[in-house]
């Protein structure tokens, strides 16, 4: 026992000094990250920034400001684990509460990712199938025939593709009524006030973005299962991956509430949170970069054969297949859709991403790349964090992936 103390104290003192070093590293990482963010031109800068961009980074400080973004969280993936995650500023300029890494955002188009991979869990689960019209599956409500829809229907696939001819629409209700239900959102009627879930083309003809093409994913779901869209979410998600920050499920409870990060417009003024809280499929997800980080890594070891607690290696690789390339112009570069996610790339290149953004001023973006193991979350309470996340996720990418 006397000579195996030595070796102990010895071993210790090893472990501890190799952590001290890997701490340090990090932080040194953190560093060259908050000190070289790209200035914006356009999306493809967040992969390709030109020789302007990286000859002049930018410090993460200054640019809160200049985009008036009062708070942020960012969450970082390194070789699979998650490696760090950090908040800055405040999240409600009026009581100058602290932005912490347990603060909560609003998802918003990000949470369409969540959706996308919860769906096709039920397609691995044979409960639906891909190409069938939806109307097979929906009770509820079903998706209006109309001359449209006579050759070709409405899919999981062209949903999750945004090619099932359903329309662009935004999202609000009558004042001093009843609450629109998820049915009273895809009729298009009061007291709800958007266009109804009617295709305006034949489905799978083109790409047109669609919200309420993925509320009527959510409710195919909740019809299939027989229960509320929070409640899938949890069983599929949130449980398996210990995501006790996440939430489909809106207003929130007393608790995290007390934790929630307020919108602020694009002259960082403090507004009041308008998401939806009964069409809640295509951008209703609250949660924290750290929780989006841990689900992205799963999909990713998911995608590597390492994992399937919440899809197969098969599934996730049908996740990231490229359904239908994009106008280059929207982004600068070659995207294509796939299941539920923009991908682009190829090989230890291959990406995958989605952006969002609520109105009144609660963005998101999450970037993973399957091959490396690399990805980012990075969540803000600004109208112009959108932006200002593109620039964070260049210099994470610069530090990370070259």
């Amino acid at each position: 026992m006397r000579k195996l103390i030595p070796t102990l104290i010895l071993l210790m003192a090893v472990t501890s000094c190799a952590r001290r070093e890997q701490d340090a590293t990090i932080k040194q990482r953190v560093e060259r990250v908050e000190n070289g963010l790209m200035e914006f031109k356009s999306p493809a800068g967040m992969v390709q920034p030109d020789s302007v961009q990286r000859a002049t980074p930018r410090k993460l400080e200054e640019r809160m400001s200049y985009y008036a973004v009062p708070g942020m969280s960012v969450a970082v993936v390194s070789s699979y684990k998650l490696e760090w995650a950090k908040a800055y500023g405040t999240m409600n300029v009026k009581t100058g509460a602290p932005v912490t890494t347990e603060t909560i955002f609003e998802a918003a188009s990000t949470s369409k990712f969540v959706t996308a991979v919860m769906a096709l869990g039920f397609v691995e689960r044979g409960l639906v199938d891909l190409d069938a019209d939806v109307n097979r599956y929906l009770k509820s409500w079903k998706v209006p025939e109309n001359k449209f829809t006579v050759s070709e229907k409405v899919t999981l696939r062209r949903l999750l593709t945004h090619r099932a001819g359903l329309p662009t629409t935004n999202f609000s209700h009558e004042e001093n009524t009843r609450y629109p239900t998820l049915v009273d959102v895809l009729k298009g009627e009061p007291p709800a006030l958007n266009k109804p879930a009617a295709t305006e083309f034949v489905p799978g003809t083109k790409w047109q973005y669609s919200n309420v093409g993925y509320d009527v994913i959510q409710l195919l779901l909740e019809n299939v299962s027989g229960k509320p869209f929070q409640q899938i979410a949890e069983e599929m998600v949130f449980g398996p991956l210990g995501m006790t920050n996440s939430s489909f499920a809106y207003p929130l409870d007393a608790e995290k509430k007390e934790r929630e990060a307020m919108p602020h417009d694009d002259h960082g003024v403090l507004r009041e949170p308008l998401m939806h809280s009964t069409a809640l499929a295509h951008a209703g997800l609250t949660t924290t970069p750290t929780d989006l980080a841990l689900f992205t890594n799963e999909i990713m070891l998911s995608y590597q054969g390492k994992s399937d607690k919440v899809i197969s290696q098969r599934t996730a690789r049908l996740l990231f297949l490229r359904e239908y390339d994009l106008d280059q112009s929207m982004f600068g570069l070659p995207v294509s859709e796939g299941l539920g996610v923009f991908v682009m790339g190829r090989r230890k290149d291959l990406l995958f991403s989605h952006p969002g953004s609520n109105l009144p001023g609660l963005n998101c973006w999450l970037i993973g790349w399957p091959e490396r193991g690399t990805a980012a979350v990075v969540m803000t309470n600004g109208a112009k964090g959108e932006v200002l996340a593109m620039e964070i996720i260049a210099a994470i990418n610069l530090e990370y992936n070259r």
